[in-house]
């Protein structure tokens, strides 16, 4: 469906989701428009400065694909991080260059199934285009979202994800905390124990992880443990991004 293109784009917005959270907004100026499949990265040439190369890095799209003109990115600040430094110093107005889209990690359309996200960290990225995806489709599938975050000061997207669970009767997200802080209400420990308490029956649904490579193993474990269903996959290193 995609193939890989050149783009140059302009920073429109960029919001500071918590302390070390980061959405950047980039307009696309030319091409002005870019199709791809919900879940999908670009990649960005940026400056190590550890060995004065140019290193490629890429990053999921967490916008839906039905937004053509702007793609949103999601990203948390790395020390030393080459990719995440670079796009932690845009502003708004100054203009990038990424190439992409790329990816075998996206929504495959089959309403047979229900669908389960299960996320760490800003692995949301990519799910949260497939959520959105999946929530602009004429018949959406019915949705599960595990996310396991650390303490309440890194909760984002909540007001986003309470509007889509009340839009949408058969979509539900539950976020676990595991390390959190007193006056924490919600799940505590981590997303795996939360995928043991809230998911029995599996031969229905499609599951798509992203987060850190222990989560995606264990949860792999658990899934399988549980019955055959597809698990699609996509691992992000230290919660950052698909590298630093």
């Amino acid at each position: 469906m995609s193939s890989i293109q050149r783009f140059t784009a302009k920073v429109s917005a960029v919001r500071q989701l918590t302390h070390d959270v980061r959405q950047i907004d980039l307009r696309l100026i030319e091409p002005a428009e870019i199709r791809f499949r919900a879940g999908q990265f670009v990649s960005f040439d940026v400056p190590d400065a550890r060995t004065g190369r140019t290193v490629t890095r890429p990053y999921s799209i967490a916008s839906p694909p039905s937004s053509i003109k702007t793609i949103s990115l999601l990203l948390n600040l790395v020390p030393e991080g080459p990719g995440s430094n670079y796009l932690f110093g845009l502003r708004e107005g100054d203009q990038t260059k990424f190439a992409g889209p790329a990816g075998n990690f996206y929504l495959r359309d089959d309403p047979t199934r229900e669908l389960l996200f299960v996320a760490t960290g800003t692995g949301i990225a990519p799910i949260r285009s497939m959520l959105s995806a999946n929530a602009e489709h004429p018949t959406p599938s019915r949705m599960t979202l595990l996310w396991g975050l650390r303490s309440q000061r890194d909760l984002y997207y909540q007001d986003e994800l309470a509007r889509l669970s009340r839009d949408l009767p058969d979509t539900s997200h539950v976020v676990t905390l595991s390390r959190p802080e007193p006056g924490w209400g919600g799940p505590s420990g981590r997303v795996t124990t939360l995928l043991e308490r809230e998911i029995h029956d599996v031969k229905r649904l499609a599951v798509y992880l992203c987060g850190n490579s222990g989560m995606i193993t264990e949860v792999t474990r658990i899934i399988q443990a549980k019955g055959l269903c597809p698990i699609f996959r996509e691992k992000y290193y230290d919660d950052a991004s698909l590298e630093d």
